[in-house]
């Protein structure tokens, strides 16, 4: 029995966009992720629009793109505070490096504010490329080049071209730490930007108060159909999400600010564990609302806090006590954070 190579079945398959998109298949299915997007695409420009070929094609070239990409771009407010802060901060002489370009928006916009020379990275190859796809079509190549590269594997003389006047990022989860925000601009500050670099967001914020969710017997367990399931509550995250503007959550106390980061000293920013007390406002409280908010600079700000029918990208995140708590007016409760850099708990 003869086995043929693989470039072999691709070559031959060069023809049939059917067998391009098995292909890109099973290459993903290899871990071989570079050479199934490069034939994935194949198959895509020689059949457009092919539903089953498109369908196939999708699910190797979305396999490592977080799906809040297509939200996010599409928060208006957040979009408009970044962009004010850029216009405040860019020159026709400055060069600006963006890290987590993501669909290039935010690099679109440091070129539309008048910078001649735009950086932006992108770890993930797929998303780079069609970065890259979409400066050009905007018209913005000329002045914004895509580098496919973790930010700490970027190349000052031959990435950059020397050290940027301007940093921004939205490299920001949830919880506000989760893409490695600290790390990653402690990196940009010490090796890739000049001293006095202007970066945006210059400032993280995560912010707390006692609330109520009424629908938190949706996230846990007890009676139900007369069986009482409460012990699988222990195999339960410690928090979870609701969409800000939801009308399920009730605040029952002023907001605290938790951790401040001040991203424009440039770090260290070390882990920590803090505490602050939240004074009720009167009412039952179940757990404790998490948000951020964002300094873009000395003039803008964007929060996402839990405002009754209001929209952010950015979620709430909800840390339930273990038993509601009847809080009467004036109530002190303690709450506590602790990071480690990457990741947030909270309780009380």
């Amino acid at each position: 029995m003869v086995t043929l190579p693989l470039d072999t079945f691709i070559e031959r398959a060069s023809d049939n966009p059917l067998g391009l998109a098995h292909l890109a298949a099973l290459f993903r299915n290899m871990g071989d992720a570079t050479r199934a997007r490069e034939i994935a695409l194949k198959a895509l420009k020689a059949a457009p629009e092919d539903a089953k070929i498109g369908s196939l094609v999708s699910g190797v070239l979305s396999k490592d793109v977080p799906q809040w990409h297509f939200g996010i771009v599409r928060d208006e407010a957040r979009n408009a505070a970044y962009e004010a802060a850029l216009q405040r901060a860019v020159t026709a002489q400055t060069k600006v490096l963006e890290v987590g370009t993501g669909t290039g928006i935010l690099a679109m916009m440091a070129a539309r504010a008048g910078a001649q020379n735009v950086i932006a990275c992108e770890t993930v190859p797929a998303i780079a490329d069609a970065a890259r796809e979409i400066i050009a079509l905007n018209g913005f190549s000329d002045r914004v080049r895509v580098v496919a590269k973790k930010s700490q594997d970027l190349e000052i003389d031959a990435d950059l071209g020397g050290r940027a006047d301007v940093f921004v990022s939205e490299i920001i989860s949830n919880r506000l730490l989760g893409e490695d925000v600290l790390p990653v601009t402690e990196h940009a500050a010490s090796m890739l930007l000049k001293p006095g670099a202007k970066i945006i967001p210059a400032r993280g914020i995560i912010r707390v108060a006692l609330a109520y969710d009424i629908e938190l017997y949706r996230e846990r367990m007890g009676m139900i159909e007369g069986f009482d399931l409460s012990p699988f509550n222990r195999l339960a995250a410690n928090s979870y999400r609701v969409g800000r503007g939801d009308r399920r959550l009730t605040l029952i106390s002023a907001a605290a600010d938790l951790f401040q980061f001040d991203f424009q000293s440039g770090g260290p920013f070390p882990s920590a564990t803090t505490s602050k007390p939240l004074t009720s406002t009167g009412g039952r409280a179940n757990g404790i609302a998490q948000w951020i908010a964002l300094q873009m600079d000395e003039e803008g700000w964007y929060e996402n806090n839990p405002i009754p029918g209001a929209s952010s990208a950015w979620a709430i995140i909800f840390w339930p006590f273990k038993t509601p708590r009847d809080c009467p007016a004036g109530t002190t409760v303690i709450v506590f954070g602790n990071h480690d850099r990457h990741t947030v708990r909270i309780w009380a």
